[in-house]
């Protein structure tokens, strides 16, 4: 129940008012799914050209999606808190801010980046698609919940958090043992990690080995295998909270364990038993450290136009090409290489998958396999892991090495590992948003100006809150994305929705979070500048937020066109 100090700030009977709002707001959707696809698919079938050409309607329409699913998980979130008695003044400032916010966007403009911002006017010319936007529950929302008034209740509320020692401003409503989960890894962060963080990134090392050898006794890279093998037989909502809590600490642990998940999920859905049985227990426990060789130059998200071939030669597979974009390859030791096994192909269908050893590398030879060559690729952030282009000439696999002993099942194999990695990567940047939050909030208590501290002002506040306020709603999408895929369900969607949620959050944190800091925000030896060069990265790798977009859209109107016919 509000206190005195809001009762007239948080909106009445505001669960309700969200649940219709959230309805309200999926009817513009699908009205408006129905004008884009009128333009894009004229004849019931997807115009790849005109997918193309109508980039502002159809990813606009993705980025439409996204808020709505958005508001949805939220509203859900707060009647399920509100049951326990947890829907508290915070939790429901934030909500109405989120919904005001998001709500104005879907129909004043949506900022998909800063510099592109697609209105309903961009997607369709049917008023009356756009006249479903002007529901009182809609109204009430964009006039009555995102004001300056309830900014400001929050930012009181706020203040306080740093010292209240909670993980989380708002209540997550997970399970007492992901919380559980959450506090052994906040702990482990903040004593093995944060305080040496922005040294391994100014001094761009490997992060080091005693900390990776106890990431794999906690059970870090064995989250998801099955006990079976080695691992803990937990799902994607544990890791997310794994992931989460690494990445606020510093990305470049949150991510260590993302190679090894696409490197299980691999083996998991696609190894035979004697593949799984020989690789799975060292992953789980850490002593394989694997990594993804996929990207190639001049490919990016084109994986069909992958050159790397490989040949088969009696009882080997010879390998030979060049790749990109390689992370923590000097220190892998085991590869899962996407090459060209069926000659004269040039689209997904000729790709094979290949689980490749190689000797761990050191400073001095950080590339000792025969066959293979390599180099660093020197970045602004997400350092920890190092980046390298690989160069393969007649590097050997033994022919039981192909996964599933299958060819051309590459691809296939890759887009199963897809779900996880981008419900993992949201989970990344979510951890990184909080990390920016607090920067920013600690920075705005500790300077004063004009014998104030700089959070009393309110355009310092304001940009705290809203970091809140969006992390509220995406930590939400994530989660659901999450126990969608633990409950065996196609998530894909889901899972794209929160990583191109969670991207943008990510990087609007830290540019904020540097502005709070001003002039010593852009210093080295201030941690936020690190931050800020971490989160460019999210909104690029697991799939480009322009590439996500298309995905989505395309994914979400094949849907509609399919109900139609």
């Amino acid at each position: 129940m509000a206190t005195n100090t809001a009762e007239s700030i948080v909106i009445a009977d505001l669960r309700a008012v969200i649940r219709q709002a959230a309805s309200d707001a999926e009817a513009y959707f699908v009205a408006l799914r129905k004008s884009v696809a009128a333009t894009v698919a004229p004849g019931g079938k997807v115009d790849r050209k005109k997918i193309d050409e109508e980039q502002r309607s159809t990813h606009g329409l993705a980025w439409v999606l996204t808020y709505v699913e958005t508001l949805k998980e939220t509203a859900n979130w707060a009647d399920r808190i509100a049951e326990e008695g947890k829907f508290g003044e915070i939790e429901q400032l934030l909500t109405q801010i989120l919904f005001g916010e998001y709500l104005y966007q879907l129909g004043g403009g949506l900022m998909m980046t800063q510099l592109e911002v697609v209105r309903p006017s961009d997607m369709t010319n049917d008023p009356s698609v756009i006249q479903k936007l002007g529901t009182p529950a809609i109204l009430t929302l964009i006039s009555k919940g995102n004001t300056a008034a309830a900014r400001m209740a929050a930012a009181k509320l706020i203040r306080g958090f740093l010292e209240s020692q909670k993980a989380t401003v708002e209540y997550t409503g997970l399970e007492e043992t992901f919380e559980q989960i959450r506090d052994q890894f906040r702990e482990f962060g903040k004593k093995v990690v944060e305080p040496y963080a922005h040294s391994w990134h100014m001094e761009d090392v490997l992060i080091p080995d005693a900390v990776v050898k106890q990431m794999g006794e906690m059970g870090v890279f064995g989250l998801t295998i099955p006990e079976e093998f080695g691992g803990l037989g937990l799902g994607k909502t544990a890791m997310c909270v794994v992931s989460e809590e690494l990445s606020r600490a510093y990305i470049g642990v949150g991510s260590l364990g993302t190679r090894s998940e696409i490197a299980a999920e691999l083996l998991l859905n696609g190894g035979t038993r004697a593949q799984q049985e020989k690789y799975l227990p060292g992953i789980a426990s850490g002593e394989i450290l694997p990594t993804a060789v996929f990207t190639e130059p001049n490919t990016g998200s084109d994986l069909g136009s992958l050159r790397t071939r490989a040949v088969r030669d009696g009882d080997t597979w010879k390998i030979t090409g060049n790749k990109t974009w390689i992370t923590h390859a000097a220190r892998a030791d085991l590869m899962t290489v996407l090459a060209r096994s069926i000659p004269d192909t040039n689209n997904f269908s000729g790709l094979s998958m290949f689980i490749c050893e190689k000797p761990r590398g050191t400073d001095e030879n950080p590339f000792p396999a025969n066959g293979m060559t390599g180099g660093e690729i020197e970045v602004l952030g997400y350092r920890g892991m190092k980046e390298y282009e690989l160069g393969f000439d007649g590097f050997e696999v033994p022919a039981g090495n192909l996964l599933g002993e299958v060819e051309g099942m590459g691809f296939k194999h890759l887009m199963a590992t897809f779900e996880g990695a981008r419900i993992q990567t949201a989970a990344r940047a979510i951890g990184v948003a909080q990390c920016a939050l607090e920067l920013g909030l600690k920075y705005s208590l500790e300077r004063t100006q004009f014998g104030r501290q700089i959070f009393d002002f309110p355009r310092t506040s304001d940009k705290l809150v809203m970091m809140a306020a969006e992390l509220v709603g995406v930590r939400q999408l994530t989660y659901f994305s999450a126990r969608q895929k633990d409950q065996g369900k196609r998530c894909d969607l889901e899972a794209g929705l929160a990583k191109m949620l969670a991207a943008r959050i990510a990087w609007a944190a830290a540019d904020n979070a540097l502005q709070v800091h001003g002039g010593n925000g852009f210093a080295l030896e201030y941690p936020v500048s690190r931050v800020l060069c971490d989160a460019r990265i999210l909104n690029i790798f697991e799939g480009a937020g322009e590439v996500q977009a298309m995905v989505i859209a395309r994914r979400t109107i094949d849907e509609f066109i399919g109900a139609k016919n």
